[in-house]
């Protein structure tokens, strides 16, 4: 693992308005599958080269989850969204990038500034790149969502020894009556189940959050206790 720098960012609490965040960053220049299982099962979160985790002195809230996926088991609501999403078809392979994923990631953003008040910004072909394409490893990898012929839905994850951790989804708002970031989870777990991993990595739970207290949902579960560093065997503990 060749770590090319290491920061600290200071900076207002990306889920909770009231506080502040101090983020540690690593840019990795190149990372193996077993060194980023290392790294996400500290609690460290990836975008292109980029590691990064929460590390605030006075705050814990942001909970690193995973899914326990061999003792999932889905509801009958869960598989009513599985069996009505049946014309939908999806595709695994390596991250790519193109118009048509520029034009959706826009269109959903603007959708969710409107909806949720995110804070939006355009984003460029070379940040989308940096973000979700770039980075030599051979873990990462999109599912791509159709409808017919139309791309609606992207889903950037890791295939990590383990499990699977994911990364980022974003969808084509015009087909959110299949309730599409669910599929994309219940497929994770399903992929998971066939492929003999244990665990769905994701990301940060927080439970004063509505963007992340979702997560809670889908037991049974596990959350990291504190924020172990490298050389330190992670615990994560049955909430």
């Amino acid at each position: 693992m060749n770590i090319l720098k290491e920061f600290k960012v200071n900076d207002k609490c990306s889920y909770l308005s009231d506080k502040n965040q101090t983020t540690h960053y690593k840019l990795i220049e190149e990372c193996s599958t077993a060194h980023c299982q290392d790294l996400i099962e500290r609690g460290y979160r990836r975008f292109g080269r980029m590691f990064f985790r929460p590390i605030c002195s006075s705050c814990d809230e942001c909970k690193s989850i995973k899914i326990d996926v061999q003792n999932f088991k889905f509801s009958s609501s869960q598989r009513r969204v599985i069996r009505k999403a049946a014309e939908i078809k999806s595709y695994i392979q390596r991250p790519t990038i193109s118009k048509t994923h520029l034009a959706l990631f826009e269109k959903y953003h603007l959708f969710m500034g409107e909806k949720k008040n995110w804070d939006y910004s355009p984003s460029s072909a070379q940040s989308y790149y940096a973000s979700f394409v770039d980075a030599p490893n051979d873990f990462g990898y999109e599912v791509l969502y159709f409808h017919e012929e139309k791309l609606i839905g992207v889903d950037l994850i890791d295939v990590l020894d383990d499990g699977v951790s994911s990364i980022y989804f974003y969808y084509d708002p015009e087909y959110r009556g299949y309730s599409l970031g669910k599929l994309s989870l219940y497929n994770q777990i399903m992929f998971a189940k066939r492929s003999n991993k244990r665990w769905i990595y994701l990301g940060y739970y927080v439970k004063e959050c509505p963007s992340l207290s979702y997560k809670s949902h889908y037991k049974p579960y596990k959350t990291l206790d504190g924020r172990p560093s490298i050389y330190e065997e992670p615990k994560w503990l049955v909430t």
